[in-house]
């Protein structure tokens, strides 16, 4: 067993000193590994941002955030003291006992117990430190790793544009400067000598800068190009830009001698051209090509499906094609689902994601998607509605026509009485009256194309129809049940006979002595007086107030001039239906006109009309003149004038009137004076050149020399006058046909009519 010193001031001391040491050998290892693969990742976006200036703003952004990331994970080194080292050789080793804090304290501060433990592990974490170094370990194998990667990324960034510098490059294009024969330019005047164009589509193309090979070019909305003007000498003002109404003045390029530069983003289609020193270049034009959005087109299913209920398995399979011109981003699956029928009807929508496979923004794909209706909560009779949508790399989206699904209602209207009539029973709804007459004036008039069991059998299920809706109709007057056929539920009319009952026998009858009456009709007896009668007279008072489901006069809160009117309407419906089971419909005719007519009134006669109170206004003109046939003052007020038509398109008028005159005389010089009205015509023409630039660029040109010519007070070009004329005379309007003036009357035969007359 080892001898222990209890006081031993300078083994605490070097204790205390190796937990500082191991403190700060920790924080250097740890601010490399951190420190790693932070300068590969700036170095690798510095390249990035060096080699693709427009994507600087988003990688400059990339910068801040990989900076950010480390000062988070070295931020807990600002706490790490001996107490947090004690700490953590705790928990990486077990022999020191969870002990090393009684190193930071003071020996007589200790119990003799507690100075006894420290010593002990003071000696052990000697023991420690000599046999493992570093004590408190840190793994670079995941920092070296990234930082590899990373440095592979920077080296890759650095080689693949040294190769791609000849597409990434401006391009000299051919731009012509129209000559002036009147005023040769000296060879040693300051001159545009080359032009060069370089275009960066925006970021959501996904494409490459690209140098045009002409001056007039295309390029996608929102690129960026940029004029590299080579001179031979500066001398004054810097070359100008004309682009659309924009007049920019390039600047010196950097590091670059007799260069002039201009950038622009463009968003819409424009013609330029560049002046310098007294030049004037021709109009180019340059074609803005806007983003499309996404087109989709469902290849299954059709519009509209219908799922058997039975025989068929409840499974819609979709399948849709999806285009974009750039890139798609997202796609997605709308599904709305449509419970219940009626004014019950519930809906509610599911939304599934079809982007799994637009990972790498293809510009055409399909996607798939499976409707199972029982796990979309559907059952027979529901029907759900969806479409699909989509979006491109650009923001813009874009989605298909709703499609329906419907799942067959099992459900069917059935009678017992006619199982074995062969009647084709409709779905759940009661056809009108109104609907029974049309089908009934339909087999009167096919009557002569049909065979007699065809006629029969039609007829039969019109008086079927017509029995559904006599008993519809009957529930109103509390009928619950059928009482037979041919037999209402209503009170005996003057034409038709009392049913015979118990209470009322026929004619042939006698009638049956009192006492046996009694025996079968007690209720009909006088009722006890005294205590018993109590609960009658109980009755007999809650009797009105009562709502009685056997009893079909009372089981309603109908007006008794309305239930009158309803019991007819079945009087008349029985008897168009006796006359359609009999093969009769001409006959049955009647009674449904004068059915449907007592439902109208009867409908008219429920309604119920309360009076507003407040502000009555008066009626309008139309209100008193409805369905009377008088229009007069029934119109609304207008309100005419006459006023003279603009001058259509003055400025090219103008410029038409003085190429005639100038073609008349060729050899007359022009005005300063006729420029302006050409500039105001050139105008007008460069519109339409942005439309059809082969059709009138040239055209453009020559306007624009003679407009030169005009302002020198030269005489104008003799080849610039017909395509001139010819563009500004397509764009004026047709002439509006005006009728021919009558012919001049004729004497003779003037004087041959005036002779016919007498």
């Amino acid at each position: 067993m080892s001898q222990v010193v209890l006081h031993s001031p300078a083994g605490l001391g070097a204790a205390r000193q190796q937990l500082r040491a191991a403190g700060r050998s920790y924080a250097g290892r740890r601010l490399a590994a951190v420190g790693l693969p932070t300068l590969a990742g700036l170095l690798l976006l510095g390249l990035l941002a060096a080699r693709w200036p427009g994507g600087r703003p988003m990688l400059l952004a990339g910068m801040v955030a990989v900076l950010a990331g480390a000062a988070w994970q070295l931020w807990p080194l600002r706490r790490l003291g001996p107490p947090a080292v004690a700490r953590q050789l705790d928990r990486l080793f077990p022999e020191l006992e969870d002990s090393v804090g009684l190193l930071l304290q003071d020996a007589e501060h200790l119990s003799f117990l507690g100075q006894l433990q420290q010593q002990r592990v003071a000696h052990r974490l000697e023991e420690l430190a000599a046999t493992q170094s570093p004590l408190l370990p840190v793994s670079f194998k995941n920092s070296l790793l990234i930082s590899a990667l990373l440095l592979a990324g920077s080296a890759l960034a650095w080689w693949l544009p040294a190769r791609q510098s000849a597409v990434a490059s401006p391009a000299a294009v051919a731009v012509h400067f129209s000559p002036d024969a009147a005023r040769p330019v000296p060879a040693a005047a300051p001159r545009i000598t080359k032009v060069e164009l370089l275009v960066t589509p925006p970021a959501y193309t996904r494409r490459a800068a690209f140098a045009p090979t002409a001056a007039t070019f295309q390029c996608p909305q929102g690129a960026r190009v940029r004029w590299l003007v080579h001179v031979n000498r500066t001398a004054g003002a810097a070359p100008t830009l004309e682009i659309g109404s924009q007049k920019v003045a390039l600047r010196p390029a950097a590091g670059l001698a007799n260069q002039f530069e201009a950038t622009q983003v463009l968003s819409a289609s424009a013609l330029y051209r560049l002046r310098y020193a007294g030049q004037t270049s021709d109009d180019y034009a340059i074609d803005v090509r806007p983003d499309q959005a996404p087109t989709i087109r469902l290849q299954t299913p059709k519009p509209y499906t219908l799922i058997a209920a039975r025989g068929t398995r409840p499974e819609v399979p979709i399948k849709a094609t999806l285009r974009d011109d750039y890139g798609l981003t997202r796609a997605e699956l709308v599904i709305t689902v449509a419970q219940g029928q009626g004014e019950a009807v519930k809906f509610h929508e599911v939304r599934r994601d079809l982007s799994a496979g637009l990972g790498g923004q293809p510009s055409e794909t399909t996607v798939a998607s499976l409707l199972n209706l029982p796990k979309l909560g559907m059952t027979y009779g529901d029907e759900l509605y969806f479409y699909v949508q989509a979006r491109d790399n650009n923001g813009h989206g874009a989605r298909s026509d709703a499609f329906i699904v419907q799942w067959q209602d099992t459900a069917a209207a059935a009678s017992a009485l006619d199982m074995g009539m062969g009647v084709n029973t409709a779905p759940a709804y009661f056809r009108s009256e109104r609907q029974i007459i049309i089908d009934t004036e339909k087999l009167i008039a096919e009557k002569p194309k049909l065979t007699a069991a065809e006629f029969s059998n039609r007829a039969n299920a019109l008086g079927f129809d017509q029995q559904s809706l006599r008993l519809r109709y009957g529930k109103f007057l509390g009928e619950e049940a059928e009482k037979g056929l041919g037999v209402t539920a209503g009170p005996p009319t003057a034409d038709e006979p009392a049913a015979p009952t118990a209470d009322a026998p026929t004619a042939d009858e006698k009638p049956a002595p009192k006492a046996e009456a009694d025996d079968h009709d007690d209720h009909h007896s006088e009722a006890p007086t005294g205590r018993n009668a109590s609960p009658t007279a109980t009755d007999a008072l809650m009797d009105p107030y009562m709502h009685k489901h056997d009893d079909a006069e009372t089981a309603d809160f109908l007006e008794p001039a309305v239930k009158a009117k309803l019991y007819a309407v079945l009087d008349e419906m029985w008897a168009a239906e006796l006359r359609l089971r009999t093969g009769q419909p001409a006959a049955a005719r009647p009674y449904e006109y004068r059915a449907l007519r007592l439902l109208k009134q009867v409908q008219q006669q429920t309604r119920a009309y309360v009076k507003k109170a407040g502000f009555t206004p008066q009626p309008f003109p139309e209100s008193t003149l409805r369905l009377t046939g008088e229009l007069r003052g029934a119109a609304a007020p207008r309100l005419q004038a006459t006023v003279p038509a603009p001058n259509a398109q003055p400025a090219v008028r103008a410029a038409l009137r003085w190429l005639a005159t100038a073609q008349a005389a060729p050899s007359q010089p022009a005005s300063p004076a006729d420029a302006a009205a050409l500039d105001q015509a050139g105008a007008a023409l460069a519109q339409a050149a942005l439309q059809k630039p082969g059709l009138y660029l040239p055209a453009l040109r020559a306007l624009r020399q003679l407009a030169t010519d005009a302002r020198a007070s030269r005489v104008p070009c003799a080849t610039c006058l017909a395509p001139a004329q010819r563009a500004l005379a397509d764009l004026l309007p047709a002439p509006v046909p005006t009728a021919a003036p009558p012919a001049a009357p004729n004497r003779l035969a003037q004087r041959y009519f005036q002779e016919l007359s007498r």
